[in-house]
């Protein structure tokens, strides 16, 4: 699996000017053309063709970044709500930087205040919508059209703690928030209290960065060396509060279990069961001894940890490296798993008997699967990265309905030129990004989607995907 961003650069501030008064872009120069959807991996563009983002696709849609890219992050539970549905919203984050030097890297704890948006119709009304471009970075201009639920860009307020190395992955405790975990490609497991910095973003005003962030000398609350390689694979469960598991390059999984609010106990005999990498380790959503892992062996384990040290179930799941896997938390009989040859596969754990867990495959992405998440408010909804440079959303219930699909073109007319041939489960494509790498859902605002790369962050809410956003009653 390519884990690493591929020469990393450091992010800076856009100049103010814009390229929209080049010329060989402008629309006074060229004749109207009726836009088209680009299908990734099977149109090429042509000499002088470019791609355009279509802000109605989006119900909210901005980029920043924090300064050198991040190969993981996650977002922090706040005490803001759940089913929040009003824009503007605020987002708490905890990410790694892969610097190009270990001492220039860092955690980031930040929150990203005024993400504004607007609910929109699914049918078009008219071909063009003059709607306010969404798709800002955070040190952009403020934009002068308001829309609903707040206008202009985000507010990026960060803090920064000193790390040693890259961070490889990072991951939040569910029910204790301000507690964090980091894989850092030293080889060492850390655990981080961050409430002093998350209570200071949350009582701060909604000022913007201002030349340069300090960074904080912080001590981790624990800091494993038991592992005999870096790694990538960490997971808290989300039943029992302080339980995590870890597992590396030399196919080891280490069982934490929490001594205190602040201290844990290591088990040193790691669990072995893989023959080669662990790429990823996730909990049951219901079972406080169960969670699964997948290697780079092409398979997937199950594992109970009252049941000693191996396995208590194993199975083929790719034919290649797996890199990911998400457990879903509607549906516990449900694991999504994705692979090195960019295909994905729903596996049900009540067919285990039967020699073949598979329930669903797909071929979609041309290039590997980096990262793979079960929806938290819809349970056949799961959300897919690919080193295609892809970020795509699937509704495993949908099937191909004839009768619909030609009432829906009847109300559209020509306003939809929609590609032929893509699997009917799949809802949405989200490109711009280059070298993705993580993509999570927030789990107090349905319909938002996170997701990092090499240049910067992403915050997408697509508006096709809005029947799982509460009525706003209007």
């Amino acid at each position: 699996m390519a884990r690493t961003i591929k020469n990393p650069k450091k992010a800076k501030r856009k100049n103010k000017g814009s390229k929209k008064g080049d010329g060989a872009s402008s629309s006074s120069s060229v004749p109207t053309i009726q836009p088209r959807v680009w299908q990734p991996g099977v149109d090429e563009l042509e000499e002088g063709e470019e791609l355009q983002c279509d802000p109605s696709a989006y119900n909210s849609l901005h980029a920043f970044h924090i300064g050198w890219p991040c190969l993981s992050f996650d977002i922090v539970r706040d005490s803001l709500g759940s089913d929040r549905k009003d824009f503007p919203h605020s987002v708490y984050f905890v990410a790694g930087t892969q610097a190009e030097k270990p001492s220039w890297n860092s955690i980031g704890v930040f929150k990203v205040s005024n993400v504004s948006g607007k609910r929109r119709d699914l049918v078009p009304t008219k071909s063009a919508e003059d709607d306010p471009d969404m798709d800002a970075e955070s040190d952009s201009e403020d934009s002068e059209d308001e829309e609903e639920g707040g206008s202009g860009a985000p507010v990026l307020q960060l803090r920064k703690v000193a790390h040693h190395g890259c961070v490889n992955r990072i991951r939040v405790m569910t029910q204790n928030p301000h507690i964090c975990a980091s894989w850092a490609d030293s080889g060492h497991v850390q655990v981080w209290d961050f409430s002093s910095h998350l209570n200071a973003l949350a009582e701060s005003e909604t000022d913007g960065i201002q030349g340069n962030v300090p960074v904080f000398n912080q001590a981790p609350l624990v800091n494993f060396r038991g592992h005999k390689d870096e790694g990538y694979a960490i997971d808290w469960s989300p039943v029992v509060a302080g339980r995590l598991v870890t597992g590396d390059c030399k196919n080891c999984i280490h069982l934490w279990e929490p001594a205190s609010d602040s201290t844990w106990n290591v088990d040193p005999t790691p669990f072995v069961g893989h023959s080669a990498s662990v790429e990823d380790l996730q909990w049951s959503p219901t079972e406080p001894h169960a969670f699964v892992s997948c290697s780079v062996d092409g398979t997937i384990a199950i594992w109970d940890v009252r049941l000693g040290k191996s396995p208590a179930a194993s199975f083929k799941a790719h034919d290649a490296d797996v890199n990911v896997i998400s457990w879903n938390r509607q549906a516990s009989c449900m694991l999504a798993s994705g692979s090195d040859d960019g295909t994905f596969s729903i596996h049900d754990f009540r067919l285990l008997k039967d020699g073949n867990t598979v329930v669903a495959h797909f071929k979609y992405h041309k290039y590997p699967v980096t990262s793979i998440e079960w929806s938290p408010h819809e349970a056949s909804t799961l959300a897919v990265s690919s080193s295609d440079n892809q970020l795509t959303i699937w509704d495993l219930s949908l099937e191909k309905d004839e009768e619909e699909e030609a009432e829906f073109k009847a109300q559209t007319q020509e306003l939809v030129n929609a590609p032929q041939d893509l699997p009917p489960q799949l809802l949405f494509v989200h490109q711009g990004q280059k070298d993705l790498k993580e993509v999570h859902w927030h789990a107090q605002i349905p319909g938002m989607i996170v997701s990092t790369a090499a240049d910067g962050f992403n915050i997408l809410m697509p508006s096709n995907i809005q029947s799982t956003l509460p009525s706003n009653g209007s």
